[in-house]
């Protein structure tokens, strides 16, 4: 093992003698790598094909002690550090150039407790893996809508999908979690340790240290839910939202429904004359019981003349993992989001505009309507500050060559600023990309000053700063 030379937080580099990395090595249940190593590459790569970092340092950790170890050693030399998880946050912070990446993929143990109805969730595991743990009793906990997501930063982030309106956000689950500091220190946060921490850590990102453990509680779903697609023509789209924004603020808490606005991918219950044509889809979930969920949707199938419905009775687990095929990893993507309170007619047009110039085929805008459970906790409950029943717009700009860049990322930013007079402002940091550092206090609003204040009693130093980044208050 030869010197390395490393960034450091002030954006210089140190000179790290070979001895003191054997050190490392020789402390560590785990692994590190350099560029060159076997599985350099592998630990490196991550879902948005746009990012293509090179770590001088990877310690791939099996255990909390080894990440203990990797940040007193990073703190110790004043190395820039990247936390990587699922490796899947759309702004690619799990990877630096040059500094020390704190890998957690092989931290995947996952333990179901179903007398209780916890779990206890290491890092490094997907939503799939949680899902596929958890349904063998009958269990979920609210996550998101890709199985190959990491655990980590949904939940740090805040977590929302299918069965949201119902049990509550990701993180309104987490019952504790087991925290490394930017000292090195192992803490248990919950509602009675580190209380702060706790509060901070649901919904306040990557900033306060490095989670080793979630433990989560868990509510009775499935095995089945009623879930599926409805596709329509986009030519009648404007109507169709128009009804849909009445529809879902009626709902049941049971009842979920999204809209995603494409052009048709090639699925076999989608007829081929319609391959490659705008279209608009309803996607819902139904996690009750089937026949009251065939009532709850019936009006929703009912609009218009659909191309396909494709609703029916699914295992949970496969309706969790439903888009996987759009979203795999390798692909270009970047990302804006906005979070409107109601849908209004003006921001229906402005995105239907948008949706008749997509930039390529992979190209969509997607509309979540959550609420229900969610929105009675109150907004300072947790870091997550926007707990009114609305809507959250995703605009998932996705494309394969580099050529593109420039016009799928323009199409994006322009859609982005055309919805902006009819948003409400607040913005979900996990759908934030690498270029919106100047929207993180606007994201948390009140809640932001009170998260500086922590940053600055667990990571004064602002060690942990790839991420949608609070600073440490004064």
């Amino acid at each position: 093992m030869a010197n390395l030379t490393l960034k450091t937080l002030t954006r210089g580099t140190a000179k790290i003698a070979a001895e003191d990395i054997e050190a490392l090595r020789a402390s560590l249940r785990g692994t590190i790598c350099v560029p060159g190593d076997d599985g350099y590459d592998a630990a490196r790569t991550i879902w948005n094909g746009m990012v293509d970092k090179r770590p001088g340092l990877i310690v791939r950790c099996a255990g909390a002690a080894d990440v203990g170890r990797a940040v007193k050693f990073a703190r110790a030399n004043q190395l820039l550090v990247a936390v990587r998880g699922g490796g899947h946050n759309i702004a690619g912070n799990a990877v630096c150039d040059h500094g020390l990446m704190i890998d957690l993929s092989a931290l995947k143990s996952i333990r179901v407790d179903p007398g209780q109805r916890t779990v206890r969730v290491e890092p490094g595991a997907t939503l799939g893996d949680v899902d596929k743990e958890t349904q063998a009793y009958g269990l979920a906990v609210p996550t998101g809508i890709n199985s190959t997501t990491g655990i980590a930063g949904l939940t740090l982030g805040g977590g929302f999908g299918w069965i949201t309106r119902k049990y509550g956000m990701t993180i309104d689950n987490l019952l504790s979690a087991d925290v490394v500091t930017a000292e090195g220190d192992l803490v248990q946060a919950s509602s009675t340790e580190h209380a702060d921490l706790f509060w901070a850590l649901r919904g306040g990102g990557g900033n306060f240290g490095v989670v080793t453990s979630f433990e989560f509680q868990l509510h009775p779903v499935g095995p089945e839910v009623l879930s599926g697609l409805v596709v329509h023509p986009l030519e009648g789209a404007r109507e169709l939202l128009q009804a849909y924004r009445r529809i879902v603020v009626e709902a049941p808490d049971e009842m979920t429904c999204w809209v995603v606005m494409r052009k048709a991918p090639p699925l076999p219950f989608i007829p081929a004359e319609w391959h490659g044509r705008e279209v608009l889809v309803f996607a819902a979930c139904y996690c009750g019981d089937m026949a009251e969920g065939e009532k709850a949707l019936a009006e929703l199938r009912a609009l218009g003349t659909p191309i396909a419905d494709v609703v029916s009775p699914h295992p949970f687990t496969g309706w969790q993992a439903a888009f996987d095929p759009l979203l795999t990893p390798g692909a270009r993507n970047y990302w804006k989001s906005h979070d409107f309170t109601k849908l209004h007619d003006e921001a229906i047009d402005v995105l239907l505009a948008a949706v008749g110039k997509l930039p390529s085929d992979e190209c969509e805008v997607f509309i979540a309507q959550v609420g229900g459970a969610m929105s009675r906790i109150a907004n300072d409950a947790t870091a997550y500050p926007q707990r009114k029943s609305h809507f959250i717009m995703n605009v998932h700009t996705r494309w394969r060559e580099p050529g593109q860049d420039k016009a799928c990322v323009q199409w994006a930013r322009d859609l982005f600023e055309a919805a902006a007079p009819y948003a409400a402002g607040s913005v979900y940091i996990n759908f934030m990309p690498d270029d919106e550092g100047d929207r993180v206090e606007q994201a948390y609003g009140k809640n932001y000053s009170r998260l500086a204040k922590i940053k600055a009693r667990y990571d004064p130093d602002n060690l942990f700063r790839l991420n949608q980044n609070i600073r440490p208050a004064s």
